[in-house]
């Protein structure tokens, strides 16, 4: 629907009168533009941008843009060298492969946006119903949408077929979160007859403009009643809201539609982070520019001993020509495929089921982490909930003593009952002193606890009730109060049913108001209504620092709270308020005045809430909730911090629970002392008192810092580089009471200060933040929903398969990597010594030694699959590695890939490549036509025993390449007379000749690398 001005007003309001036709000039006339057509697009390209954009991206890579240049010189007379397509040849293979793969990728996208665009949905209209795709949905379509169905467009929740006017939504798509979430028609649309009568009604919706927060949403619906004629205003709030991607989990819905396409919340929360790249593709780039140097040096080293005659700058250039091979343009292809390999091998791991490589550039980086940042519920712990304590001031429950509860319950829902006088109107009150013993003291927490919540009892199709909840500490509760003897049975927007077990009777309370929990309230409240006494009572429970300062007066809570945190539990203070009539009504208009309001309306709603409610509370008691340790924790950190891993624990939890978890998760090892920077230990009011605190922590190396997250605000907005560069060195460090901004923060911080890779572990939508900061994230498919996985680059179930993850996975992919990296440089640089020692003898001539498809080939089908297969070395049986994570600091240390082995594969390419060359000249003087055959040869049998030699560990397929690769080249021989002469090839004196070239340019280094091991030898030899 277009959006009207309503008396001259400039707020934006959307129809519900009548529908429009596809050729309605949809219009928002604040904005001053259409609305956004409904459509999916997840496409990179399209047909006119696909190869300009692939062609882009690769020539921005320097690997791909030299080789471009050195191609097209080939069109200049002056600097032709050989055929064109030696040249070409290997480009365009490459950029076939890529290009091949992103055609593939989008092709797939182009899929999936098709079928989600062409999704068939019933529209409401004057007509009756009609199907219309996605795509073509409009705002202020009516949709009719059915149990299980993809919500197409961010709509307004008009009516259900429940009575009580909810439908619950599942948000996992959106949000992560697996649990379903409940949701709200519009009053008086769901008091209407029946569809049909949404046609009568003249109304229309404000909507305030687009924005990403999913859980904010401010609006309202103003409509004229048609009995009295009134003009009557409705507040509209995200409970009213069906956002895209969610999906209806129960019954059927009518929804009002109000943003399309790029203006729904999924489109402008989909987030295309920046995308992450190795620390060894970094170092690989470096190289190749050295490589380029090495490269131009040499062609000026060869056109200067020659002397610098003439046009000596085109003879530059033919040599740069030349001597291209040094840049390998196959690496970054041998690379990417490594990784495609690597990241196959993880998925595969039958001893990590489920887990996920999302980003498939990052193996590498899983063998270098210096610093594991983790997030604390549903990371080390379970998220699996079970209440163990309940604290009533001068009496305290422990799970041992839970049958106590069970009997003062019971006793007193009987006193109750039996203590209620019937008169001729129905219950009148309590009779007697209605003194309030233990039994209803211990009735009163539970009877709170069971209807202060948030949580749905859902009956599946087989008869079985599951309880659904935004929090597992609300299941928990409600279960706990079940097994007590209180069983929540019915509930909806209206009513709570409880039953009680001692006597069967059914308990039935209105439900008048709801708070939800927020992060920034800590609390959530409930105001409710009793059918049988009438009485309204407003029940609260939320964390204790900030419903300390809203209960009554009391000597025990903080103590209480800081022992049950010591014990590594989760604390929850409860209260109640009894309501008069007068007070109710009282907050009742106040709240209703805030809930219309267009601006600050939480604001104004929570300002209501404290004025009124949450005023002088009678507190309960205080509920002590266990959140389980997850299966290997204690041994994975231990394996980590014996790798040489600083452990950080980033949690919003209480510093005392923190620490307890530290404590028996065995991130603080034994005999490790733990400082304690904290508000409620030794506040920091200035940031002198933080300086003073830095002196202190300066000589405790060896400890476990433990600070709060305002403590290290201050340190970090005044003694940043100071307070990062002493906690770094220290083995582990707890951050509680942490926001996501600050856990994100850390990260960066953490990674520019220290220059190490970090690795950010997490399960919730909080760690979403700081898994993308994160060198490498990886996410935890847990209780708190997906989110955190699918921003991860690696998924997992559960924490401890980082072990295998990190000290075997990574292990492997960064030493197969830096040596598959290397001897693709080493394959290059030694034909380029080759054509240098060649070009030298003939007077420094820029001649091409080889050609056409013996070029082509040498880097492909002759040494390609070889090669290729030190992707399936491993240097250390899989055993050994996981019972010695001590292995794992020398990989930190990034000694596989370095200037030195760089330098050490140059000289060894230097002098190989010069003993083949030299040896051809002076073994074969006589036959000096066939020097071609004979050092290619040489240089083929070179390369597949260098490959034998750098193998640690044999695999069949290894053995395969070897062989099949040796069959081609002597096949090949008879195919390309051209280059071999087979009369000559087949005698015994070319055979002996090219064995002898082949021995001197490599035993000497198998003599050097046994002589090395000897003396010299790796560390994991010593293990092995």
């Amino acid at each position: 629907m277009p959006f009207s001005d309503r008396a001259g007003s400039s707020k934006k309001f959307r129809n519900s009168d009548s529908i429009h036709s596809d050729e309605d000039p949809l219009m928002d006339e604040e904005l001053g533009r259409k609305y956004a057509p409904n459509i999916i697009v997840n496409q990179k390209y399209n047909i006119a941008t696909f190869i300009p954009l692939v062609l882009f991206e690769q020539f921005v890579v320097f690997f791909n843009l030299y080789f471009l240049l050195v191609a097209l010189s080939q069109f200049v007379p002056a600097l032709k060298i050989g055929y064109i397509f030696t040249y070409f040849g290997p480009l365009c293979f490459v950029l076939l492969v890529t290009i091949s793969k992103e055609a593939v990728d989008d092709i797939q996208r182009y899929k999936r946006d098709k079928e989600a665009n062409s999704q068939l949905y019933q529209v409401l209209s004057l007509d009756g119903t009609r199907s219309i795709p996605s795509s073509k949905i409009r705002v202020g379509d009516m949709i009719v949408m059915q149990k299980d169905q993809r919500v197409p467009a961010d709509m307004i929740l008009l009516r259900t077929t429940e009575e009580s006017g909810s439908c619950f939504i599942r948000t996992d798509q959106l949000d992560g979160e697996t649990d379903w979430k409940l949701r709200l028609a519009v009053p008086s649309l769901q008091r209407l007859p029946d569809d049909e009568a949404l046609h009568r009604v003249r109304g229309e919706v404000y909507a305030d403009a687009p924005h990403k927060d999913i859980h904010a949403f401010i609006g309202t619906f103003t409509h004229v009643d048609e009995e009295t004629g009134v003009e009557q205003k409705e507040p509209l709030g995200v409970e009213n809201t069906l956002w895209t991607n969610t999906v209806l989990a129960s019954g059927s819905a009518i929804g009002f539609v109000i943003y399309t396409g790029k203006d729904t919340r999924a489109v402008m929360n989909t987030n295309h982070p920046k995308t992450k790249s190795g620390l060894l593709d970094a170092e690989v780039n470096k190289m190749a520019k050295i490589l380029f140097l090495v490269t131009l040096v040499l062609s000026v080293v060869m056109v200067g001993l020659n002397g610098f005659h003439g046009l000596w700058y085109i003879y530059v250039f033919r040599f740069l020509i030349l001597f291209s091979s040094i840049i390998p343009i196959s690496l970054r292809v041998n690379l990417d495929m490594g990784k495609s390999v690597y990241a196959r091998q993880i998925e595969r791991d039958d001893e990590i089921p489920g887990t996920i490589v999302r980003t498939s550039t990052l193996p590498e980086e899983l063998g270098r982490i210096g610093y594991l940042l983790s997030d604390k519920t549903g990371t080390l712990t379970k998220n699996d909930m079970e209440l163990k304590k309940l604290h009533m001031g001068t009496m305290s429950y422990s799970f041992d003593t839970m049958d106590e509860i069970m009997a003062h319950l019971s006793s007193a829902f009987e006193d109750h009952e039996s203590s209620l006088v019937q008169t001729g109107t129905g219950v009148v009150g309590i009779s007697g002193k209605g003194r309030r013993n233990i039994s209803f003291r211990v009735k009163d927490i539970v009877q709170a606890l069971a209807l202060c919540h948030n949580v749905t009892p859902v009956t599946g199709a087989a008869g079985d009730v599951t309880y659904q909840a935004s929090s597992p500490d609300e299941v928990a509760i409600v279960k706990w109060t079940e097994q007590m003897g209180l069983t929540l049975v019915g509930r909806d927007v209206n009513k709570i049913q409880l039953r009680v077990a001692s006597t069967g009777s059914l308990l039935e309370y209105d439900v008048l108001h709801i708070f939800p929990f927020t992060s920034e309230t800590k609390r959530m409240g409930i105001i409710i209504r009793d059918k049988q006494t009438h009485e309204v009572t407003f029940y609260e429970k939320g964390a204790d620092v900030v419903m300390s300062g809203i209960v009554q007066y009391n000597d025990w809570l903080d103590e209480e709270c800081g022992n049950m945190a010591r014990e590594g539990l989760r604390t929850l203070v409860v209260a109640k308020k009894r309501l008069s009539p007068d007070m109710y009504e009282d907050f009742r208009t106040k709240y209703q005045q805030a809930e219309l309001a267009i601006h600050d309306r939480n604001a104004r709603k929570q300002h209501v809430i404290e004025e009124v409610l949450e005023t002088d509370l009678e507190l309960l008691g205080l509920t002590g909730v266990e959140d389980k340790l997850q299966d290997g924790v204690k041994n994975t950190l231990e394996q980590l911090r014996n790798a040489g891993l600083r452990i950080w624990m980033l949690t919003g939890d209480k510093i005392e629970t923190a620490t307890c978890i530290a404590v028996s998760s065995k991130l603080v090892s034994r005999n490790q002392n733990i400082q304690q920077i904290a508000k409620c230990k030794c506040p920091l009011k200035n940031p002198v008192d933080a300086l003073n605190e830095l002196d202190n922590l300066k000589s405790k190396v060896d400890c476990c810092l433990v600070i709060d997250g305002e403590s290290l605000q201050l340190f970090l907005d005044h003694f940043q580089d100071e307070f990062i560069e002493i906690a770094t060195l220290l083995p582990a460090v707890v951050a509680c009471r942490c926001s996501p901004t600050q856990k994100a923060e850390i990260t960066r911080i953490i990674k520019y200060h220290t220059k190490k890779r970090v690795l950010c572990i997490g399960d919730g939508g909080n760690d979403v933040s700081m898994i993308q900061a994160a060198n490498v994230g990886v996410g935890i498919v847990g209780k708190e929903g997906r989110q955190a996985s699918l921003a991860a680059d690696f998924s997992v179930t559960q924490f401890s398969h980082i072990t295998k993850l990190m000290l075997w996975h990574g292990r492997n992919s960064y030493k197969r990597s830096a040596k598959l990296s290397q001897f693709v440089i080493h394959r290059g640089l030694i034909i380029s010594v080759m054509q240098a020692v060649f070009s030298a003898l003939f007077y420094f001539a820029p001649i091409a030694l080889y050609q056409g498809m013996l070029i082509v080939g040498y880097a492909t089908i002759y040494t390609m699959a070889p090669v290729f297969s030190l992707v399936l070395d491993q240097d250390v049986s899989e055993d050994i590695a996981l019972l010695y994570p001590e292995l794992y600091k020398d990989l930190t240390k990034g000694r596989s890939l370095s200037f030195r082995t760089f330098c050490t594969w140059l000289l060894i390419s230097v002098y190989q490549g010069g003993a083949i060359m030299v040896l051809s000249i002076i073994l074969f003087e006589s036959e000096f036509i066939h020097i071609v055959s004979i050092s290619f040869t040489a240089l083929i049998f070179n390369e597949l025993l260098m490959v034998a030699l750098e193998i640690n560990t044999w695999h069949r397929i290894m053995v395969i390449s070897e062989i099949v690769t040796i069959l081609i080249y002597i096949g090949s021989m008879w195919l390309l007379p051209t280059y071999f002469d087979m009369s000559f090839i087949l005698t015994a004196r070319f055979v002996w000749k090219v064995a002898v070239i082949t021995a001197v340019s490599s035993l000497p280094l198998y003599a050097v690398k046994m002589i090395k091991r000897h003396y010299a030898p790796p560390s994991y030899t010593k293990l092995t």
